[in-house]
């Protein structure tokens, strides 16, 4: 919805507020047209409830109203001794209506001084659920929120199982935009597994103010811009997910504003100079091992860690690439078609497979290689020991249109590809076919544009032009675990409206966590640590434990000496 259908929506509901109220205004000693005046109408009817002025606020949070006007509707009612459960049943199912047929059928009379107390246990039990959940709902949406590490595309800085805290006032709170849906939820409903939403109405973007921007090197949480799921991993097709919807991601931000950024051998670099990460990242890559021996039968592979096993590795002699067949077997697709010329490996997924291939390209260094994720700093330690011959850093090298931009024109390796411009907000580029492919879905999705492409000619919302001024920030988003991590380099830049937080704490980590709860087992190293700082991760879970029996003894403490003093 644009501004000029809010407004129209908005003054709707204030005309169905005073027809269908009006009367009970005026029951209640007040004038019919306070009914009828936008905002000064909410603070006359809290006074009317006997409930106070603050609630006002309540019902112009989005998402918090969807719990207040329920809670609204009741004690309208009841102020005019509408108590029954059937009333209240009646006036929750018809989404307030049910105040029509009072306003215009009942001669109700006005309570006063009605007390607002519960007069029964349940009563009590449900007034202390729904503002629990009305707290809840406001600080996981606009101060801080729960989230869990899913997947490994940031091992080893966070891990699955890191249960994390995501500070949303950092970089400043994203207003939510879909303005109906359930709370505390992200976009599917627990055990029902439906949709947890509705995709209209919608609010325009707005972000609340923040006391830093993103730097680089953060780990940023941020809506998957490239979201087919409706649930997480399940993939489906035709699904289209509103900003705040979509699946939540974390990764590290290595690009910003206004860079200039390229990868080389897997390195970043911003603006031509390599990025230098801080000193709490564990970035990995894919590396090669050898051994002297049998890869499979080798201690080697008990210290390399059999979860860090990759695949394979064939090495493969220039010369071998010039037999007879050699050709056909690469235009068959066989994994042979990873070979270049200048090629020495070539990545084999997996079990050796094929051996008539190996055979064939007399591979005897086969079952002696093999491709294992670690750090640089872990590939410098193990070379040379427990039969390891040698360690190097795997790149690759064969062009990949699964590589953004996804172009054939523009192909790259997640290892090699660049310099690209990352967008920033009333920037003006150069606009041709050639760069169109990197800045499309920006122009289309991320900024609602229409384009069109007539020859050379490039068109925007009708108009023929060569330039185009971005109107928001973007970033490049990339996991520490490169080789096992979807991020920027596939699906391409972040908007600025899609990031929800900054990850500050981990209170909770559990490691096999993805394995049933049987097998859960607490790192204790890890719990109650920092996520971003100087230096090793800290945990400060005893010192946590040490205040929490503080103050206990001290409650204690208290309570008994005023029953001593019989107070």
């Amino acid at each position: 919805m644009n501004g000029t259908q809010w407004i129209i929506f908005i003054l709707a509901i204030q005309v169905i507020h005073f027809l269908g109220t009006w009367k009970l205004y005026v029951k209640a000693g007040r004038k019919a047209w306070e009914a009828a005046v936008p905002i000064y109408n909410a603070v006359v009817l809290m006074q009317i409830i006997n409930r106070p002025k603050w609630w006002v606020v309540l019902l112009f949070i989005p998402i918090i109203n969807l719990l207040m006007f329920p809670v609204i509707w009741v004690e309208t009612i009841r102020s005019f001794g509408k108590n029954t459960l059937v009333d209240t049943w009646l006036v929750i199912l018809t989404l307030g209506l049910y105040i029509y047929y009072i306003n215009y059928t009942q001669d109700v009379t006005y309570i006063k001084d009605r007390s607002t107390h519960p007069k029964t246990v349940l009563g009590e039990w449900v007034s202390s659920i729904v503002f629990a959940v009305v707290a809840a709902t406001l600080v996981h949406t606009y101060f801080i929120q729960p989230y869990v590490i899913p997947t490994g595309s940031l091992e080893k800085t966070l891990l699955i199982g890191d249960f994390l805290f995501v500070s949303k006032f950092n970089y400043g709170a994203r207003v939510p935009m879909t303005t109906i849906a359930a709370p505390m939820v992200h976009d599917t409903l627990p055990l029902l597994k439906i949709k947890s939403y509705l995709n209209k109405p919608q609010l325009p973007y707005l972000r609340l103010p923040g006391f830093q921007k993103i730097k680089r090197n953060d780990i940023v949480v941020f809506s998957w811009p490239a979201d087919t799921v409706r649930q997480f991993f399940v993939r489906e097709k035709g699904v289209h997910k509103p900003i705040d919807k979509k699946s939540n991601y974390v990764k590290r931000c290595v690009g910003l504003p206004g860079d200039s950024l390229s990868i080389v051998d897997g390195y970043v670099h911003i603006n031509g100079k390599k990025n230098v990460l801080p000193d709490r990242a564990r970035p990995e890559w894919y590396h090669t091992v050898a051994t002297k021996g049998n890869i499979r039968n080798s201690p080697a592979l008990q210290l390399l860690g059999t979860k860090n096993f990759s695949g394979y590795v064939f090495r493969i002699p220039q010369e071998s690439l010039k037999k007879d067949k050699a050709e056909e077997l690469i235009i068959k697709g066989t994994d042979l078609d990873r070979i270049k010329e200048d090629s020495t490996y070539v990545y084999y997924t997996g079990s050796i497979g094929d051996k008539r291939v190996a055979d064939y390209l007399n591979a005897t260094s086969v079952d002696s290689m093999a491709l294992f994720n670690m750090t640089e700093q872990e590939a410098k330690l193990f070379t040379g020991k427990d039969d390891i011959v040698s360690i190097e850093k795997f790149s690759y090298t064969r062009p990949e249109t699964r590589v953004f931009p996804q172009s054939i024109e523009h192909p790259g390796t997640p290892d090699n590809f660049g310099p690209i411009y990352i967008p920033k907000e009333g920037q003006t580029v150069a606009l041709n076919l050639d760069v169109l492919p990197y800045y499309k879905k920006i122009i289309k999705e991320y900024e609602g544009n229409t384009l069109g492409v007539t020859g050379d000619q490039i068109s925007i919302n009708g108009k023929p032009t060569d330039t185009y001024t971005f109107k928001q920030d973007y970033y490049w988003m990339m996991g520490d675990n490169r080789d096992n991590s979807e991020d920027s380099r596939f699906w391409g830049y972040v908007p600025e409206n899609h990031v929800v937080g900054k990850p500050i704490f981990i209170w909770m980590s559990i490691d096999h966590f993805t394995e049933g709860l049987s097998n859960w087992k607490v790192r204790w190293d890890r719990v109650f640590t920092t996520v971003g700082g100087d230096g090793e991760p800290r945990s400060y879970f005893k010192y946590f434990l040490i205040v929490l029996a503080a103050w206990f003894a001290f409650d204690f403490l208290r309570k008994r000496k005023r029953k001593g003093s019989g107070q």
